[in-house]
């Protein structure tokens, strides 16, 4: 499989989301988890049923540099 069908297989059941440390407080909220070797899920935390986005780390690395913060997981 490619990178993108990985990340897609992945399964996201038992993931260790974390909510963002840039929260607004008031509901507007994004949690991240890693994937195991394929990269980072990420969903709005106001509505839990949609599908969660999955980008690659290389990915997710260059949208936290180009927000400027560490998104708590760009190292990870």
């Amino acid at each position: 499989m490619n990178e993108l069908a990985n990340q897609y297989a992945a399964d996201l059941t038992s993931a260790a989301w974390r909510t963002s440390s840039y929260t607004a407080g008031d509901g507007r909220c994004v949690e991240v988890a890693p994937l195991p070797t394929t990269g980072i899920a990420f969903r709005d935390t106001k509505d839990r049923t949609l599908p969660a986005a999955r980008v690659s780390r290389a990915a997710w690395a260059a949208f936290v540099t180009a927000v400027g913060g560490d998104g708590g997981l760009a190292r990870g």
